[in-house]
């Protein structure tokens, strides 16, 4: 059977179109995506509720993929220590053909079944861990192969494929399967599937991160104050979560260095 991510797109010679056209036929199926992302919440919050579950255990959540979905995990994992304020490795991404494949393509990398397995032992994966793969078509072997081996090893597996009853949706215990049809450009998934996937990877680790812990309200008190962008909004919600004055909120941000701290020594006027 043809996957959806394959079939003809609704639209045709596009090379004809103005430019306007293109962008607004695009945008309109882009307009498509949530919806099908709508209809994949009971999948989401099931894996999402096992993840949680493991890492409050003290296990990890690895992503594997290839090509866009390898760099769309790696995307995830990378952006959730700055926001939660948690360590590099409770969040692995990692992509068919290491890092050399995060901005050039490494041909056949995402063909070998055997090569995730065997990337996934450098970072001593086990089963206190989940492991999630990620692929548009619901076929790409590197990924196939690494839940295969990783249901073997009793790890919980996910997956995020934008395809109904493929392999790795099959393979994977908790599969969340977001069906967004043709692409507008044939076979193009870094459109409508690679969105897809990004909405459901924020889904996931902003969920989970909440679950444990990490967000105070609806505020990120965790966060890395890595530039003067992120310790402006740092004296910000100190102010807001406590009604104090900005030079006092300023002040205990320095003295303290994380918000979460600074709020609790004020709350408990220990400064």
């Amino acid at each position: 059977m043809e996957a959806t991510t394959e079939k003809d797109s609704r639209y045709s010679d596009l090379h004809k179109m103005s430019i306007t056209d293109i962008v607004t036929n695009i945008n309109n199926e882009d307009k498509t995506v949530p919806l099908a992302v709508e209809k994949c919440i009971p999948q989401i919050s099931a894996l999402a509720g096992v993840i949680s579950e493991k890492m409050k255990a003290g296990g990890r959540l690895f992503y594997i993929g290839a090509g866009t979905s390898g760099r769309l995990g790696i995307l995830d994992a990378s952006e959730v220590p700055p926001t939660f304020g948690v360590s590099h490795d409770w969040v692995i991404g990692i992509i068919a053909g290491g890092d050399t494949a995060i901005r050039k393509a490494v041909e056949f990398a995402e063909d070998d079944q055997e090569q995730a397995w065997k990337d996934l032992q450098e970072y001593h994966i086990s089963n206190k861990d989940v492991l999630v793969g990620i692929a548009a078509s619901g076929n790409t072997p590197y990924v196939l192969g690494g839940l295969a081996a990783a249901n073997w090893h009793g790890l919980e597996t996910g997956c995020v494929v934008c395809n109904s009853g493929s392999p790795i949706g099959k393979e994977a215990k908790y599969p969340v399967e977001v069906v967004v049809g043709p692409e507008f450009l044939t076979g193009s998934t870094r459109m409508k599937a690679g969105t897809a996937q990004k909405l459901v990877l924020n889904m996931l680790t902003t969920s989970v991160m909440i679950s444990l812990g990490r967000v105070k309200g609806n505020k990120m008190v965790d966060m890395q104050l890595t530039n003067h962008k992120l310790y402006n909004r740092g004296v910000n919600i100190i102010m807001q979560e406590t009604g104090c004055d900005k030079e006092t909120a300023a002040r205990l941000l320095e003295q303290h260095g994380s918000v979460r701290q600074a709020l609790t020594a004020l709350q408990s006027k220990q400064y």
